[in-house]
């Protein structure tokens, strides 16, 4: 068996995301699974290092996970020949430094999204990156998520028919820290810190609908803080200073509507807490995180409004689950052992960081129709 083992710098593992997704689902399974198998013979195995500026919680995390390494020194594992790929899920604020740290060091870059708290420094670390001629990607996990890779499907099979209009909800009620623990850290309601539901979730929604259902014309967004204090970790309330919630709508290059509602102070009544309903002339879809339901032209009930009587039939009845017809793995994972095969094989890989640098220019732009009450145009950034 002919074994290609690759050295990866783990860096801001310790937080949520990049514990249970990055290092745990992904990286760990990985390796329980003896590797990625490119063939019969041929194996990729990730080894990683663990890195964060706080050595306990590495040290639980390590000994949790069984992999042995880690440090609080970034520089020394930089300079380590050992690890040829970089990868970063700090809080926003951080990523670029340490990000340009790493294209010093002359490593393959992967990151999570927000690649940065502005369009022109995540263009700029695409730009870096390239001219050193390094490998780079971003995580862009939802286009691996069963509900939407059903969806997909369902595109490519000609279902839709026209795709008419896509409407969206994404959110829960995150606790305010007073009386019950956070579901989400602190950071996240802090402006300076790269907090904002905006700066989140509008990289998400960008790759989503650009490569899922067409490129974004222009968008116009309203946002809100609606929860004015929240408590910290320590049990300290502050000021939140930026927004919690997104009213988004956005007119695509082909014609099509998309309305996306994205808050943290929601009570969810709906099938789960990501779902994306799509429209079309010969059928609709209605897709979850997991699982997908239409409803075709031919069995689209003949509606009468009378909002007179008690409705005597249930809406979601006239809905057909999509079935899985293949197996489907944990999206982060999926995303890992691509970019994996690209560092090694040299296979395509076209989420890179350019792609990061969309995500935060369509945030960018919401928060800019938001301040100006207006549509704002998209424009190419290369």
């Amino acid at each position: 068996m002919k074994e290609h083992r690759v050295g990866i710098i783990m860096n801001g593992v310790t937080g949520r995301m990049g514990t249970n997704q990055h290092l745990i689902r992904s990286i760990c399974a990985i390796r329980d699974e003896g590797g990625v198998h490119v063939s019969p013979d041929e194996v990729i195995i990730p080894e990683p290092i663990l890195v964060g500026r706080n050595e306990a919680k590495l040290q639980r995390l390590s000994e949790m996970t069984g992999i042995k390494a880690y440090s609080t020194n970034l520089d020394q594992c930089l300079a380590n020949e050992r690890y040829s790929i970089y990868f970063d899920a700090q809080t926003t604020n951080l990523r670029a430094e340490g990000v340009r740290k790493a294209i010093a060091a002359g490593k393959a870059i992967y990151c999570e999204k927000p690649t940065a708290v502005d369009v022109k420094t995540a263009l700029a670390l695409y730009q870096e990156a390239t001219a050193a001629g390094l490998k780079n990607g971003v995580v862009q996990d939802k286009l691996w998520l069963p509900g939407l890779l059903k969806l997909q499907d369902l595109i490519k099979t000609g279902f839709f028919g026209d795709i008419l209009s896509v409407r969206g909800e994404f959110g829960y009620w995150v606790y305010e820290g007073e009386n019950e623990p956070l579901q989400r850290p602190s950071w996240n309601y802090r402006k300076d810190e790269g907090g904002g539901i905006i700066i989140d979730m509008l990289c998400h929604w960008r790759y989503v609908i650009d490569n899922i259902f067409g490129s974004i014309k222009s968008i116009s967004n309203i946002g809100a803080t609606h929860i004015k204090q929240r408590w910290d970790e320590g049990g300290q309330p502050y000021p939140v200073d930026t927004d919690d919630s997104a009213y988004t709508t956005m007119e695509l290059e082909n014609g099509i509507i998309v309305q996306i509602n994205s808050s943290w102070c929601v009570r969810p009544r709906r099938d789960d807490l990501l779902v994306l309903q799509v429209d079309g002339t010969r059928g609709s879809a209605y897709a979850g995180l997991r699982k997908c339901y239409v409803q075709p032209r031919q069995a689209t009930p003949r509606e009468l409004w009378n909002p007179d009587v008690d409705r005597t039939k249930d809406l979601y009845e006239e809905w057909l689950e999509v079935p899985g017809t293949r197996p489907f793995d944990n999206a982060f994972k999926v995303q890992w052992e691509l970019f994996l095969r690209h560092v090694v094989l040299d296979e395509p890989f076209r989420w890179t960081l350019l792609e990061g640098a969309k995500g935060v220019q369509l945030a960018e732009l919401a928060l800019s129709s938001w301040e100006k009450r207006m549509w704002v145009d998209i424009t190419d950034l290369v």
